[in-house]
């Protein structure tokens, strides 16, 4: 992250100081609520950052798309952990759930909306077909223990005024 006055980088401390004893590939990442709200609006423009292309439209396109094999959901490939929903309805992309039927989901969604979380009930979710992009930081273990996601969803959709 960068300090906005003085332009200066700004450095997380008192994290990785000592022996690395855990290899987890998404675990323990820093960054800012908005920093990850930049990158959210980034992916949900298709590659986009203010006025720069830092992905292509390509890319973002097939980071986006369900690859699960015979297009099938998550739920279909074993139950879900760690989280309050069941995935019935969710693909899985390049990194992202994929909603491929809200009505399965039992989510306030869209076709096509990604997201994904972390262990502490922290949440990003992009709707491109709504032009939103939300991100929700917490630290409640284990995810399970309150549907904050569906909950923050649903009040989310609510709101829209069209």
């Amino acid at each position: 992250a960068y300090d906005p006055e003085g332009g200066m980088p700004v450095f997380a401390t008192g994290f990785g100081d000592g022996e690395v004893n855990t290899l987890s590939g998404g675990g323990g990442l820093i960054s800012t609520g908005h920093d990850y709200l930049r990158f959210a609006e980034m992916l949900r423009r298709g590659g986009v950052l203010g006025d720069v292309r830092l992905l292509s439209r390509h890319t973002v396109s097939l980071m986006t798309s369900n690859h699960l094999p015979g297009s099938v959901d998550l739920a279909t490939l074993g139950p879900s952990a760690w989280c309050e929903t069941s995935f019935t309805g969710v693909g899985f992309g390049l990194g992202f759930a994929i909603s491929l039927n809200p009505a399965q989901s039992m989510l306030s969604a869209s076709v096509g909306d990604f997201s994904w979380g972390g262990m502490a009930s922290t949440y990003f979710w992009c709707d491109p077909k709504e032009e939103l992009s939300v991100v929700f930081l917490t630290q409640l273990l284990p995810s399970s223990t309150w549907p904050s996601r569906k909950e923050l969803r649903a009040l989310v959709y609510q709101a829209i005024v069209d």
